[in-house]
């Protein structure tokens, strides 16, 4: 079976990463800084907090911009439950907007949904293709409410020019390292974040809310704590993979881009079969390659009985019995998830691979 999905791990961690076992400091320590130097570079961002899962950036982010109960957050449905459970974790309000054809946010659907009690809006750049960042900022900025991004797939993307992760257009943004990414440290996630002074006090809560720059008369016991925090830090062994893998991720994202423009060229005109994400101001990472298919259940079946993984990957969260609460009319989602299908598209795709799966799709289903 072609896989949808795999783990990389370049062959250059073995040496680096023992050396970091043994040294005696695996905690958050000189590693974790080292590699928070390295992403920082990469994306024009010194704002970066490293953190244990892209899902705790996501949380930090509504944490620093005040959200609580009786607020509002915009989000959408189409997404993995780690993008909108820390909504919940706030006690804040999920407001679904709908989605457009390329599977991202619809920012005309977010004006609509503005209220008073509007707190952020929440986009997801689903697959590594970037929403409509000019827009959604311009409406956030007029609501008066921060604008978070979900980049957990978008390692390598970029819009009109900047890189996903410079917060060029956005007050918070979010990466993910978990095992299946582009780029991954095992598990682990990244805040990068537009304004300083919610940096300095992102470096407090992710560890307890205690500073660990600061001067101590005792090693074990700590200074006053003026504002609780969590235990979000990433270690010195993530942090130790995730230098290691850098490189290689930047050839594995030009793998993946290269392997989405032949599908691009070579599935265009096949009956069936509609393309999308396909916007020059901006460049996905391509983690997923989505097509709209006619007679989705028709084309699994045959993309599995010719030894093609595919997948939807996420299902809606607006149907779960813990957001039914918060359900909503949104006409084109309903529409996109009947035919949304995701197909390989990663570094691991020999040329022998990537023509069979665009074969046996013209071939029919």
């Amino acid at each position: 079976m072609i896989p949808l999905f795999k783990v990389f791990v370049d062959k250059s961690v073995d040496e680096p990463l023992l050396r970091t076992l043994h040294s005696g400091y695996i905690g958050q320590g000189p590693m974790v800084q080292k590699f928070e130097q390295a992403l920082a570079q990469r994306f024009y961002n010194n704002r970066v907090l490293t953190l244990a899962a892209g899902t705790h950036g996501l949380h930090l982010a509504l944490r620093l911009a005040g959200i609580g109960p009786g607020d509002e957050v915009i989000t959408t449905p189409l997404t993995c439950t780690a993008t909108n459970w820390p909504i919940l974790m706030q006690g804040a309000t999920p407001v679904w907007a709908d989605v457009k054809d390329d599977f991202n946010i619809d920012p005309v659907s977010v004006a609509e949904k503005l209220t008073e009690r509007t707190k952020a809006i929440l986009c997801v750049h689903w697959g590594g293709y970037p929403c409509d960042m000019a827009e959604l900022q311009a409406i956030a900025a007029k609501a008066g409410a921060v604008l978070i991004e979900d980049a957990a797939h978008a390692y390598g993307a970029g819009y009109d020019g900047a890189p996903i992760g410079s917060c060029s257009h956005s007050d918070f943004a979010m990466m993910s390292f978990q095992a299946i990414k582009h780029l991954t440290c095992v598990d682990g996630g990244a805040l990068f974040l537009s304004q300083q002074e919610a940096y300095e006090r992102g470096k407090l809560l992710r560890w307890y809310g205690i500073d660990r720059e600061g001067p101590r008369t005792d090693f074990r016991c700590e200074q006053p704590i003026a504002e609780w925090g969590y235990k979000y830090h990433m270690n010195d062994i993530c942090a130790t993979i995730g230098l290691c893998n850098m490189e290689a991720a930047e050839r594995n994202v030009e793998a993946a881009i290269k392997n989405a423009n032949f599908y691009n060229k070579r599935l265009s005109d096949i009956p069936g079969v509609k393309l999308t994400q396909l916007a020059k101001d901006r460049q996905s990472s391509y983690w997923l390659y989505t097509l709209m298919v006619e007679r989705r259940s028709d084309f699994c079946y045959m993309m599995a009985s010719r030894g093609v993984a595919v997948s939807r990957v996420h299902e809606r969260n607006d149907k779960h019995p813990c957001t039914e609460d918060f359900c909503s009319i949104l006409p084109n989602l309903e529409e996109v998830v009947k035919k949304q299908i995701c197909i390989p598209v990663g570094w691991w795709l020999t040329e022998e691979q990537i023509n069979h799966i665009v074969a046996s799709i013209e071939e029919g289903w």
